[in-house]
């Protein structure tokens, strides 16, 4: 008998097992895929995902990747351009984009050292079920693995959302689409967004000297059927700069596209089961959310487990008041991520032009981008 069984040891799941194992519970970390490996990700980590980092110890594992702290930002579009330092939380002073094969690795290797059991390639095929309540997996092999909870942080696909019957509190249309790919020769002059109507552009230095070049476009235009002709082409039409920059570098790997960028929150809980990461809440990456907001629900998580969990009422407080935290942490950004997926760039154009040179302005925008605003827990 586990105390608990975290489903995925991504960003989400890894920092809830290691959480929840520093805090004395007897974990099991399950994941389908092999570790060391990479997974479709924008990479970034804004300045309260790195705090959340710094808070836990594992900063310095982070930065030793090789991806360096990107502590300078622009912003781009016809017309207009925000530039300065990246906003300081603390003593953290910008973002960083670590490759998610180091990343998720990294987590998992920190979770294992604070006491939970890690096993890859191993699949969840059901639940076990006792009563109307999850107490355990089943997993690939066909053995149950029974647990007082089982917290289900295996992506916006979620195998325990589906089992559970999670229901959708919120769902909005999908709005973009996304392609990537990973570049050497670009300059590292911090992280570079651009953006133009119906597209932008994302230039975010990782380690091994590359760079991640990302283009967003609107799902209102016409239909791509021609994916790597598009992205280079996006990127030629976004801004000069940008295309001076990808005319002096060399795209090193594959090109990688989702079309599935769902937005929602789900119900992130129920009996003997809860749901973090991608599982309870996903927006468009627009705004390079992600790991940051799986970091922030590991630790409101952890921080309401915070005891003995053989007792079934006061758990279900708990995560009661875990699923209150989550809507009040994120609503906001949900509201304001949706508006920028749009890509509507007429829609705050003007602004942008009139106080490109408002160095107030400039540093607000970018705390605001940063989401430094929203409050940070461990």
């Amino acid at each position: 008998m586990y105390d608990v069984i975290v489903v995925g040891a991504r960003c989400a799941g890894a920092a809830t097992a290691m959480l929840l194992a520093r805090a004395g519970h007897r974990v099991l970390l399950l994941d389908r895929a092999r570790f060391p490996s990479d997974t479709l990700s924008t990479l970034y980590i804004h300045q309260p995902g790195l705090a959340l980092l710094a808070r836990w110890g594992l900063l310095e594992e982070v930065l030793a990747t090789g991806s360096p702290l990107l502590t300078s930002l622009s912003f781009t579009i016809p017309g207009a351009r925000l530039a300065g330092p990246a906003p300081v939380l603390g003593s953290i002073a910008g973002g960083c984009a670590p490759r998610r094969y180091a990343l998720d690795h990294l987590l998992v290797e920190a979770a294992g050292r604070a006491g939970a059991e890690f096993r890859p390639r191993s699949g969840v095929l059901g639940l076990h079920w006792e009563g109307s309540a999850v107490a355990g997996v089943r997993c690939g092999s066909g053995e149950v693995e029974r647990a007082r909870l089982v917290v289900g942080a295996d992506g916006r696909n979620s195998t325990v959302a589906r089992l559970v019957r999670a229901p959708f509190l919120r769902q909005d249309p999908k709005l973009t689409y996304a392609c990537y790919s990973y570049w050497s020769g670009i300059p590292h002059q911090g992280m570079r967004l651009f953006v133009r109507q119906w597209a932008g552009t994302a230039c975010v230095p990782t380690q091994d000297g590359l760079t991640l070049v990302a283009v967003q476009f609107s799902r209102t235009g016409p239909a791509v059927t021609d994916r790597p002709r598009a992205y280079r082409e996006l990127l030629r039409r976004t801004s000069p700069e940008l295309d001076e920059l990808i005319a002096g570098g060399r795209q090193e790997e594959r090109l990688f596209c989702c079309s599935d960028l769902p937005n929602y929150f789900r119900r992130p809980y129920g009996p003997g089961w809860v749901l973090v990461g991608d599982a309870a809440h996903h927006k468009d990456p627009i705004g390079a959310r992600g790991i940051t907001d799986a970091f922030v629900q590991a630790g409101l998580l952890a921080g309401h487990l915070d005891g003995p969990l053989d007792d079934g009422r006061r758990v279900t407080a708990a995560l009661r008041r875990y699923a209150r935290d989550l809507g009040k942490e994120f609503t906001t950004a949900y509201e304001d991520n949706l508006l920028s997926a749009r890509l509507d760039l007429d829609s705050y154009r003007a602004e942008m032009v009139a106080n490109q040179h408002d160095p107030a302005y400039v540093a607000h925008f970018f705390r605001g981008y940063a989401g430094i605003r929203a409050a940070v827990r461990a």
